[in-house]
């Protein structure tokens, strides 16, 4: 082996410098990417904890205003309370039927019957027509309100629980947690919300009713009404119907869960009652004390 002559010494330092220049490059360069990735991650905690946090869902007591006889034989399904009177629909194959109610005095007015293989569902008014749900048979019905005549049916796909309407569209509830927004002239659908209660969805959602700028729904074999923002599905209020109906009023194996809400917007009165039910109650909303 021979000694490495002053050339190759020169060529080997000239390859050192450029490793250790190229080391330094390399360090400085991690350098920056970590002071880079520190720096992102700064702004993002930053920009969390700018975000505005969701407003606290509203509970919601009641007081009971009034109460007026119902007809403990009716599956109630949908209702709405229009000209002094309360609209109601009724389930159960061999027995819906869509009714025209007196308020006080829980009188049948007028009465439509269902062909005997629908279950019939949710109803909402539109102009001078009267349109119904049915349960899994995807047919809906247009009647005449003032006759309950049929003037047509139509189609829809899935499930059909309850309607209601804002003035602009209607709003349908199919037993999930989404709602669907229908065109009231085609009933052809426009869009839809999920209904979520503090980010998770909410199930069920069932009898629906348009009151001040909100949805209002019952949650199917609960004693809850929730108020939905109809922009956003969010849930903004719960309302605990615990007790409404006592348990002298409740008939074994006969009455059964809570359905059923109205407005009267002109009087500024909320109705609610339920399947097979003896009463109908005007409720006023008691805002509950914050939990401590």
């Amino acid at each position: 082996m021979g000694f490495v002559g002053g050339k190759e010494f020169e060529i080997l330092g000239t390859r050192l410098r450029n490793s250790l220049l190229h080391c330094s490059r390399i360090r400085r360069t991690l350098a920056l990417y970590v002071k880079f990735t520190i720096l992102i991650f700064a702004f993002a905690l930053t920009a969390c904890s700018f975000r505005p946090s969701q407003k606290p869902v509203v509970e919601y007591g009641y007081e009971v205003v009034h109460t007026y006889p119902h007809d403990p034989s009716a599956f109630t399904e949908g209702l709405f309370f229009l000209d002094g009177f309360l609209y109601e629909s009724t389930g159960q194959e061999g027995q819906s039927s869509v009714r025209k109610v007196r308020l006080e005095t829980g009188e049948i007015v007028q009465k439509h019957d269902l062909p005997a293989q629908y279950f019939g569902e949710g109803i909402v008014n539109w102009k001078q027509r009267l349109i119904q749900l049915t349960y899994k048979t995807e047919v809906g019905f247009v009647y005449d309100l003032a006759s309950f005549g049929v003037e047509r049916q139509f189609q829809y796909p899935g499930e059909g629980w309850a309607m209601t309407q804002d003035g602009k569209r209607i709003i349908m509830s199919d037993g999930t947690s989404e709602l669907r927004f229908w065109d009231p002239e085609t009933l052809k659908e426009l869009g839809r919300i999920t209904v979520t209660d503090e980010s998770y969805p909410v199930k069920n959602v069932n009898e629906l009713e348009w009151i001040k700028d909100e949805i209002y729904a019952n949650v199917w074999t609960t004693d809850r009404i929730i108020r939905i923002d109809p922009d956003s599905g969010k849930v903004v209020g719960r309302i605990d119907l615990s007790g409404l109906l006592s348990p002298e009023d409740r008939i074994g194996g006969q009455t059964d869960v809570l359905n059923g809400i109205a407005y009267d917007a002109k009087l500024d009165r909320i109705f609610v009652t339920g399947k097979k039910w003896p009463k109908l109650f005007e409720i006023r909303l008691v805002k509950s004390a914050p939990a401590r």
